[in-house]
């Protein structure tokens, strides 16, 4: 058998209505994404971690931006941050759970910037830059930084080392797909942390 009448044979087998080749199918579609489109992608994008779902609601802004920024004003405004500075950063209106981002490769972050780095958490923190020097962040949605005490992980983002930062949020490309992915894990989490964001 030639190479050509194989790959005939095989594109033929795939295209049956039958439980083996649906299974050869699905195997086919994983080594595929895993073995050639992220590392493809990772290549691309100049990162080891080129896609991510958010898995919080710390990033949710709840209202348009102009009520979510009245309700959070004076605490980015007492670190000089102003309402005109905020409106420049990317993704200026947060990031709801299940949002899915392509991450580029950063190497100088900036103020405003959303970073993906290792917190020493289970999962990398998405978080926004709010000072440089040095790096510190903070979630949209939180009321105040993490740092240890507050919560479980001991993670400090008034201390972020740019060794830890994996990468920066680009842009959101399937906003909500992620929830094909979190829906797995969400009776997992603890009741509070459970659903959309409210």
């Amino acid at each position: 058998m030639t190479f050509k009448e194989a790959v005939k044979k095989s594109w033929d087998f795939l295209q049956e209505d039958s439980w083996q080749s649906w299974i050869v199918s699905l195997v086919l579609i994983i080594v595929i994404i895993k073995f050639v489109f992220f590392p493809v992608l990772s290549l691309l994008t100049g990162t080891s971690l080129p896609l991510v779902v958010v898995e919080s609601c710390s990033m949710y802004h709840e209202s348009g931006f102009d009520s979510w920024w009245s309700q959070n004003a004076a605490w980015y405004e007492s670190r000089n941050i102003t309402k005109a500075d905020f409106e420049e950063f990317t993704l200026h209106n947060g990031l709801n759970k299940g949002d899915i981002l392509i991450v580029t490769g950063e190497k100088r972050p900036k103020l405003g910037d959303i970073i993906i780095y290792d917190a020493g958490s289970n999962h990398p923190l998405i978080h926004r830059i709010i000072s440089l020097d040095p790096i510190q962040t903070k979630g949209d949605h939180n009321i105040a930084q993490l740092v240890p005490g507050n919560n479980p992980y001991g993670i400090d983002e008034t201390k972020v080392k740019e060794s830890t930062i994996i990468g920066k949020a680009s842009f959101k490309v399937f906003p909500l797909l992620g929830w094909i992915k979190l829906i797995w894990f969400e009776p997992l989490k603890a009741p509070q942390d459970r659903g959309f964001c409210k």
